[in-house]
């Protein structure tokens, strides 16, 4: 609840998921390795803070992500809790089968809306990527994984510039064909508006996209992903991606920035009265203990109000 009052506005859900994004996303950036006992404490106390989905690491070769080498190592370490998704990104057939011998239950696949988005993260044209998808979605399903389909670039490329809404559209439904449960859409360099994400939102609802499967990934590059936030809540979306303490970015886009930090997103929804089930006590103390270990201030403005001692 709120600490100065809830006024809800019209039109907007009751309750919301956070797809925890930090661990994965928010450490992949980072400059400093953390050691594995210091990223399984910090997944548990996310999920000891009310998190129902914490994406955990990425299960890539470790020359493409050295910050996430240990991930196995992570991944056995963690003591899962009843109730808690602990998804991992996996980039082909390989990282499946890592996954699946490491008793996950939810994977996630990294897409592109461009083509040099595409050849930059994943050495292949959009086609390509998507059919080295196919089979890894199609094995994922037939095991009884959900499978988050990721497409970024989806408003903006720092090489193509603005991204249409059809060319994000098409991209969109061919990973929901390949039989991916939901979608992420993202905002890689931050550069989305409110208005773009409404008309890019009903653009997919009126492709047959169904409103509860699609996530919503803001980087917060301009100051936007806040308000960005609210516009896709206005359009019913219910799964929204944060970094506690604002971590993270992207290593093959140079212009992107943090995530929307979860403890930013924690305030604006305590003040709609829109449930999250996140304590934001805990996860503030726990984005300061993290900074602490980073050897630098959480960029949350959230963390930074409620912990003064910590800017």
């Amino acid at each position: 609840m709120s600490r100065y009052g809830v006024d809800p506005l019209p039109s907007l859900p009751g309750r919301i998921t956070i797809w925890e994004v930090g661990p994965r996303d928010g450490l992949q950036n980072e400059a400093a390795i953390l050691p594995v006992e210091v990223k399984v404490e910090l997944i548990e106390r996310l999920a000891d803070a009310g998190h129902t989905v914490v994406e955990t690491t990425s299960l890539v070769h470790p020359t493409w992500v050295p910050q996430l080498a240990d991930a196995e190592e992570v991944l056995r370490r963690v003591k899962r809790r009843d109730g808690v998704r602990y998804p991992a990104l996996v980039p082909n057939e390989r990282g499946l089968d890592r996954a699946i011998g490491l008793g996950l239950t939810d994977v996630a696949v990294f897409a592109s809306a461009t083509e040099s988005f595409a050849r930059a993260n994943l050495n292949r044209t959009v086609a390509q990527s998507l059919e080295m998808f196919a089979p890894v979605v199609a094995r994922a399903r037939e095991a009884g994984l959900g499978v988050r389909g990721y497409l970024s670039m989806c408003f903006g490329d720092p090489w193509e510039g603005e991204v249409p809404i059809p060319q994000v559209v098409a991209v969109a439904t061919r990973l929901l064909a390949l039989g991916c449960t939901e979608l992420g859409l993202g905002d890689t360099i931050g550069v989305a508006t409110p208005g773009r994400v409404t008309a890019l939102l009903d653009a997919l609802v009126g492709a047959g996209v169904p409103i509860g499967r699609i996530g919503v990934h803001f980087h917060d590059t301009y100051g936007q992903a806040l308000a960005n936030t609210l516009a896709a809540l206005g359009r019913g979306v219910t799964t929204v991606d944060a970094s506690a303490g604002g971590l993270g970015g992207c290593p093959y886009a140079k212009s992107a920035t943090g995530n929307l930090a979860t403890e930013d997103l924690l305030w604006q929804l305590a003040g709609l009265g829109i449930d999250t089930g996140v304590n934001l006590d805990k996860l503030v103390e726990t984005s300061t203990w993290l900074a602490a270990h980073l050897n630098r201030p959480s960029p949350s403005r959230t963390v930074q109000a409620l912990t003064p001692s910590a800017c």
